[in-house]
């Protein structure tokens, strides 16, 4: 189900009526300060009408991906839309208050995005978070670091104040500890629903060209953007060839 916040709702819900999209660039090759309201009007229309067309597309399959893959989890995912100004390119997952999967993009992302098979990918990828348990698993290692790093000033004698920032810097720790893996986890598993749509993850994931390179930092949160891409080529190349 896809809910549309506030201001966009409008154009969300007029745009579902018209024809489907192409997979074509989203956006014309002419310069923003260039474009016409009405020029402006349109690529957001081609836009809406992009992203709804692959969100139908894409939930009924992450949904039943996720119901093959686990049990005793919520797999209604819930797709959202951040319509506040001035916020760069997003999307993120997370769960509501009953525990249902939520899936939300920023109008900027897409505007941002070149063709359909970007954003299928990274609502996939998005949603294999989900599926692989990746929030429940930060929480545990941010526990765990907690309460080592808390642990450990405690047995140095440091005070309650010390004991405190120390859990709060271990629980920071623990939940970047294995990120990087949760994200390449996403990933392979965002390739295979991508693929399992009729989407392109490959070219999808060119995504990752346009985007800050995060390096390989110590304790990044993301791997470096070359090691993501490669992982979706191999992965889509095992799919294609089984």
């Amino acid at each position: 189900m896809i809910r549309y916040l506030a201001s966009c709702a409008a154009l969300l819900l007029v745009a579902a009526c018209a024809a489907p999209p192409t997979t074509g660039p989203a956006r014309p090759t002419t310069p923003p300060e260039a474009l016409s309201d009405s020029d402006e009007q349109a690529v957001a229309r081609r836009a809406a009408r992009q992203f709804i067309t692959v969100v139908e597309d894409m939930e009924p399959i992450a949904e039943r991906a996720c119901r093959n893959r686990t049990s005793n989890i919520n797999c209604d995912f819930l797709i959202v839309v951040d319509d506040r100004p001035g916020m760069p390119p997003n999307a993120f997952q997370t769960l509501n208050r009953q525990g249902r999967p939520v899936i939300a993009f920023n109008l900027a992302l897409i505007a941002d995005a070149r063709n359909a098979d970007e954003l299928a990918f990274i609502l996939g990828h998005e949603a294999a978070h989900h599926i692989e348990g990746h929030l429940a698993r930060q929480a545990q290692n941010a526990t765990a670091g907690a309460v080592i790093f808390g642990g450990l000033a405690s047995l140095g004698g440091a005070s309650a104040e010390a004991v405190r920032n120390a859990q709060e810097l271990g629980a920071s720790v623990g939940a970047r500890s294995y990120s990087k893996e949760f994200e390449l986890e996403a990933d392979r598993l965002g390739t295979l629903i991508t693929l399992d749509a009729g989407y392109d993850p490959v070219r999808g994931a060119d995504y990752f060209f346009r985007i800050p390179d995060p390096g390989d930092r110590f304790l990044g949160t993301h791997p470096p953007n070359a090691a993501r891409r490669d992982i979706v080529r191999r992965t889509a190349a095992e799919a294609r060839s089984s």
